[in-house]
């Protein structure tokens, strides 16, 4: 059984009911209920206790990843989107099942964040934690919290920002984005403090798993060099490497196999077990049953097309390209599916035991390459790091000089950022980069209209405010709609 995967023992069901106020399913509900003094005389006694709470954090953020990283992938220029999904990909904006959908993860986010809340809260109160435990305990809080913040921010602009020092209120205002964003820099440079190097349990994260987020939202900022910095430090720690393979199913079994507890290049990864409730259900949304590659068949709500010039002038013989079927379900012969989260023993529909990546080496890789390439224009070590990806992609030595490197001769600036960007979606398909990458760099209008024909509507780039949370959060108004809606 996978470390931090059996979550649903009776301890950790105490902590999610106390901390929930007894509802696990809605955020709207835990707006309008005060804290229960139950959670303040009857927990929070012991290290038990912090460590149930702290599981409890996990519970939420794992439960919407799924689905959270499908719509964005059926925003993507590769993407596409069947039946309800379908309208994602239409670039229109939302309709009034996919406003009630966005709730779903919008209140999954702000539960995930009210528990990170009552663990930095407590912590420090208590007589019985160690000062190096409350400082962790806090550090692997405030990590959850900034990463959740930092989903928040780039698919809402500015929300709430609900803390430990506000828990306590039900009417909370609209921060800015620029205020979000100030808040996930502070709780990063806190948890890089406290953070271990090596995780005690694997799915936990580590000081280099918040560097890398820091990279990431330093990218986000146009703060290159930072971002080139922190994505340096953990190069320079050693502490990862990329997985050799030699096949596409080296992919499926090496990197996001169901049976995997860690690898060599996860840096943070949510956790996932065969188990009613605690499996992941991305491998079911994606699969279709002619491939074989999942035990209860599939809804293949999700796929694409050959005829897609991404698809087209992907090169043959990339393994990442290897991991499409073509599958004519009734959307014609150039139809094709995913196969990169293969599972043949799932309990059931949700019963995946594939884990979720967040942030893997290769990404760590892309990141730093495209920083340092804005600071400091081509660069060897810029594109080695680059090249490191492209070798593993084509079964080669990640490590080793090839026939299919990029070379720096004749190569321009932004033909190198070109190059980033591209690799970045061939490595992270499925994993909810390429839209926010898209939408960060300013090239979603260009490459979904080359890649699809379709042009976005403005409101299409930022999910809809819940209704929930304007009508109950009295701090807000209908003026703090996102545009469109």
């Amino acid at each position: 059984m996978k470390t931090l995967k059996r979550l649903i023992d009776s301890k950790l069901l105490i902590a999610c009911l106390l901390i929930s106020g007894g509802v696990t399913s809605s955020c709207s509900d835990l707006l309008k209920e005060e804290p229960k003094e139950i959670v303040i005389e009857n927990f929070y006694q012991n290290k038990s206790d912090f460590d149930a709470a702290t599981n409890a954090i996990y519970f939420p953020l794992r439960m919407i990843r799924s689905e959270h990283v499908a719509v964005l992938s059926a925003h993507t220029d590769w993407g596409y989107g069947r039946g309800s999904r379908a309208q994602y990909n239409d670039f229109e904006g939302f309709n009034p099942t996919n406003i009630n959908a966005a709730a779903s993860r919008w209140n999954s986010f702000y539960q995930g964040i009210r528990n990170a809340n009552l663990v930095i809260e407590k912590a420090p109160m208590s007589e019985v934690l160690t000062e190096e435990e409350i400082n962790s305990y806090s550090a692997e809080a405030k990590f959850l919290r900034a990463l959740t913040y930092f989903d928040l921010v780039r698919n809402w602009g500015g929300v709430p920002l609900r803390t430990a020092e506000n828990i306590d209120l039900k009417d909370v205002p609209k921060s800015s984005a620029e205020e979000v964003y100030d808040f996930i820099l502070a709780d990063l440079e806190a948890a890089e403090m406290y953070l271990p190097e090596s995780a005690a349990e694997s799915g936990r994260p580590t000081l280099w798993a918040a560097k890398t987020l820091l990279a990431d939202v330093y990218l986000e900022l146009e703060e290159y060099e930072m971002a080139r910095t922190k994505a340096q430090e953990v190069i320079d720690a050693g502490a990862y490497q990329l997985v050799q393979i030699a096949s596409v199913d080296d992919i499926r079994e090496k990197i996001f196999g169901a049976t995997l507890i860690t690898s060599s290049e996860e840096i943070f990864a949510f956790k996932f077990t065969r188990q009613t409730g605690q499996g992941n259900g991305l491998p079911w949304i994606l699969n279709h049953p002619s491939t074989g590659l999942y035990n209860f068949g599939g809804a293949y709500a999700h796929y694409g097309d050959a005829t897609n010039p991404f698809h087209k002038e992907w090169q043959d013989g990339d393994l990442r390209k290897g991991l499409w079927q073509v599958v004519d379900f009734g959307l014609g012969d150039s139809t094709i599916v995913n196969g990169k989260y293969a599972e043949p023993q799932a309990v059931d529909n949700t019963g995946a035991g594939n884990n979720l990546p967040v942030y893997r080496y290769p990404e760590l890789l892309l990141v730093f390459a495209e920083a340092s390439a804005r600071v400091e224009g081509l660069t060897e070590g810029g594109l080695e790091a680059v090249n490191q990806v492209r070798r593993r992609a084509f079964g080669l030595d990640p490590m080793v000089a090839s026939d299919m490197d990029y070379m720096m001769d004749g190569l321009t600036l932004e033909e190198f950022l070109d190059i980033v960007l591209q690799e970045k979606a061939y490595e992270t398909q499925f994993e909810g980069k390429r839209w926010l990458d898209l939408k960060r760099t300013g090239r979603a209008e260009e490459l979904v209209m080359k890649n699809k024909g379709i042009s976005i509507a403005e409101r299409h780039y930022l999910w809809p405010i819940p209704l929930d949370e304007l009508n109950f959060n009295e701090a807000m108004s209908p003026a703090d709609q996102n545009p469109g809606y």
